[in-house]
């Protein structure tokens, strides 16, 4: 078995940094260091750091050389959210109309898990934040549409940026959100779980600090 390219694993790593702020917005994305700290070299850390440029979740750094993790202004971040909320919505859409029994149970499963770590005494929002791309993306599998999925994945991944800064203030309300869009789904009302799923995206992109 083939092992996966450095360039693969090196893009991995990082766009899990940049997505659970262990890289934060503006921050350097130093060749040199990241070679250091991932265990490989300067070659594979500068093909990943391209292609997260074309992912949008990094940027030319400005004045110099390189790049650094890409900041979102708020007038591009409502952009985005408005983007995802109609995709969304057709998301949902699709899973109501297609969801088997199996994608159901595991969906079921995740709500379990992740209401319960909204409601415990500790609120991780690395933990949070990776559960609720999991729903999401659970949801996008019950859809089955592929071209869908792919559209969507970089989108997710972008505005996940915007909906850490809320995750855990949220966090109770964003898994009865998900409880009620799996309802709709479960019933096979196309209409009600796209409205659900698009309100949801809307308010989970909300700035909650006024």
């Amino acid at each position: 078995m083939s092992r996966e390219p450095l360039s693969r694993q090196a893009l991995q790593r990082l766009r899990a940094a940049i997505l659970s702020g262990d890289l934060k917005p503006g921050e350097r994305l130093v060749e040199e260091r990241l070679s250091a700290e991932l265990g490989m070299s300067r070659v594979p850390i500068r093909e990943a750091i391209q292609q997260l440029i074309a992912e949008g979740l990094a940027v030319p750094a400005e004045g110099t050389r390189g790049a650094q993790v890409a900041t979102m202004t708020e007038e591009f971040a409502r952009d985005l959210i408005e983007v995802r909320a109609v995709l969304e919505g057709l998301t949902a859409r699709l899973a109501a109309r297609h969801c088997d029994a199996r994608t159901r149970a595991e969906i079921e499963a995740l709500l379990e898990r992740g209401a319960a770590l909204a409601a415990g005494p500790q609120r991780d929002a690395g933990q949070l934040a990776a559960l609720n791309i999991a729903f999401h993306d659970l949801l996008a599998l019950a859809g089955t549409n592929q071209a869908l999925r792919e559209v969507m994945r970089p989108l997710r991944e972008r505005t996940e940026l915007v909906f850490r800064r809320n995750s855990t203030e949220r966090a109770v309300r964003d898994w009865q959100e998900h409880a009620m869009i799996l309802e709709a789904v479960s019933e096979g009302d196309e209409e009600l779980a796209a409205l659900l799923a698009a309100r949801h995206v809307r308010r989970a992109g909300r700035r909650q600090d006024g």
